[in-house]
Formats: C-alpha cells, structure tokens, sequence
C-alpha cells in the first residue's frame, strides 16, 4: 500500500504540472515491479492531446500496477453516462474543471460489462460541486455521473479493488 500512495503521489505531481489546454493519449509500457517509474509531463501532454475530441470522456493510462489503474481523464462539457462499479472505489484527484458529481441513486437503463454497470443517468441522487485541487471518492456499488460540466475537465482517477 505504501508503494501505491508513492507512485499516486508521483502521479500527482506529474499531472499538476501539465498544461491541461493541450493533451492526449498513448499507453505507457506495462509498469516494472522491480524498479520506479516515471510517465513526464510532456508523455501525459501529448498522450492527452491526441485522445478524440468527440467524446463526451476520454482517458490516458498512465500506470498499471496491478491490482491498480492510474488514468487520467478528460470530461468535455456534453452529456456523460453513468457508471457503477461492484467490486472497486474510483478516487478522483481534479487537476483543471469544475462541474458536478451527481452519486447514489439508480442508474436508468443499465447494462453490464463484467463487475460494472453503465447507463444514460442516475435517478435520485446526490449533487456535489467540486474544482480545481478537490479529491473525489466513489465507494465500491455506488452509482456516479459527471453533470454540469461547462468547461473541459481533466482528473486523474485511481481505481481502488475492495479488500479481500
């Protein structure tokens, strides 16, 4: 767990010092146990500036370090789905944006892939603000959306298997 709270951190300090106007996507070797790791600012930079401009989401691997997944993501301001997923938490750092995370509730029309589920919108729900420098977390079956958005959004995510 300490070495995962380190590469997050490197993660982190990595991605805040990326220019978040212009970026895109390529996927970084598979990560070596035996040694750090480094993805710069500049392969986040110009993996971020070739992810596709029409999607409403988009993201870039950054580190793969099984069990965890270090992404980051952009969010255009257009409708995003919603997800679930059973068996992870999904940890949010904001790196630029601000919007809305809409959490709880029911996902409408849902469909499955594996230990998640996805749909157009949630139901009920609660509504929370964040910006820049905020951390989100999403625990494991609890139903999520990005709403609101009005300027691109960029997050790094972590996702975090429950405990065995």
């Amino acid at each position: 767990m300490r070495k995962f709270v380190v590469v997050a951190m490197a993660v982190l300090s990595i991605s805040l010092a990326t220019d978040s106007s212009a970026q895109t996507a390529q996927t970084p070797a598979p990560t070596d146990r035996t040694k750090a790791s480094v993805f710069s600012a500049a392969d986040l930079a110009a993996a971020l500036t070739k992810l596709p401009a029409d999607r409403p989401a988009s993201s870039v691997r950054v580190f793969s370090l099984a069990p965890y997944n270090v992404s980051v993501e952009r969010r255009l301001p257009r409708p995003q789905g919603a997800s679930l997923h059973e068996t992870q938490a999904e940890l949010f750092y904001v790196i630029d944006g601000s919007a809305t995370l809409l959490t709880g509730g029911t996902l409408t029309s849902p469909t499955r892939a594996g230990t998640n589920l996805s749909g157009p919108g949630i139901e009920g729900g609660t509504r929370q603000t964040f910006s820049k420098g905020d951390f989100l977390l999403v625990p494991s079956g609890i139903a999520h959306q990005f709403v609101d958005i009005q300027t691109p959004v960029q997050l790094m995510s972590i996702y975090l298997p429950n405990a065995q």
